[in-house]
């Protein structure tokens, strides 16, 4: 299939300078290929995909603070350009990127096998529907990444920006119409989830769920006080005051380790 002949758009994504630096050099050496940016972590690269629309990103999978996963969680499967996955994974992991039709480059990686990999992924930019893309992208994010059960980070998009909050600073959680917000010291964020989905990835051993509105961190704990009808008043460290109702009095006894 011939190279189509407007220019194609390349994000590079990676923590190590070194592989950054291979993967442009081997860019600058093709034709018809623009280089749009560069990112070091999963939230520069998510940042970099909303702001530049690449047709490609050349994604590390495995990254310190966010990853390759977490990049794709932050953009949304739905809009994110082709991936080449970048990675030093085992048989394992790389059979699965097989599995869903997705190209990667296992490190390290010498010129005619990155060539190659570049040629594929230009050839499926244009060829492979957008919903196609997201169905793999997907697909390998639910295989490969760590399981979800409990979280250490949350995705959080706000003024155009991407940042993740990480579950210790959260102080207290609450439900908010079809959102749900966080509340970290005097700041605040809104995710869209369910109460339910995010009390799913809190780990039970932090947080507890004291109210069908309301998830606090029991170490920002600082008092009970007896209400009415058998419900609490949580008084938290900051000076927050939340209702502990009857129907979720036997979770905290749980994790307090008393009778209420």
């Amino acid at each position: 299939m011939p190279m189509p002949t407007t220019n194609t758009r390349v994000l590079i994504v990676d923590d190590e300078p070194l592989a950054r630096e291979r993967i442009r050099t081997l860019l600058l050496e093709e034709p018809g290929v623009e280089i749009v940016g560069e990112a070091a972590d999963g939230i520069a690269g998510a940042e970099a995909v909303l702001a530049h629309s690449p047709d490609i990103v050349f994604l590390d999978v495995q990254m310190p603070g966010a990853d390759g996963f977490d990049m794709i969680e932050a953009v949304g499967s739905g809009k994110m350009p082709f991936v080449v996955f970048v990675t030093a994974y085992d048989r394992y992991a790389l059979k699965a990127f097989d599995v869903h039709a997705l190209d990667y480059l296992l490190k390290p990686f010498d010129r005619e096998r990155f060539r190659q990999a570049l040629a594929r992924a230009r050839q499926q930019v244009h060829r492979t529907s957008g919903g196609e893309i997201e169905r793999r992208l997907a697909a390998i994010v639910e295989d490969l990444r760590p399981a979800r059960a409990r979280t250490d980070r949350f995705v959080v998009k706000s003024g155009g920006r991407i940042f993740f909050v990480r579950t210790a600073e959260i102080d207290w959680i609450e439900a908010a119409g079809n959102y749900v917000k966080l509340h970290v010291g005097t700041d605040s964020h809104l995710i869209r989830e369910t109460m339910n989905a995010v009390e799913q990835k809190l780990s039970p051993d932090v947080f507890v769920r004291i109210h069908r509105c309301h998830i606090v961190n029991i170490e920002q704990v600082r008092e009970l006080q007896p209400w009415f009808n058998g419900e609490y008043v949580v008084f938290l460290k900051n000076g927050t005051r939340l209702t502990l109702s009857r129907g979720y009095r036997e979770r905290l006894q749980e994790r307090v380790g008393r009778v209420i």
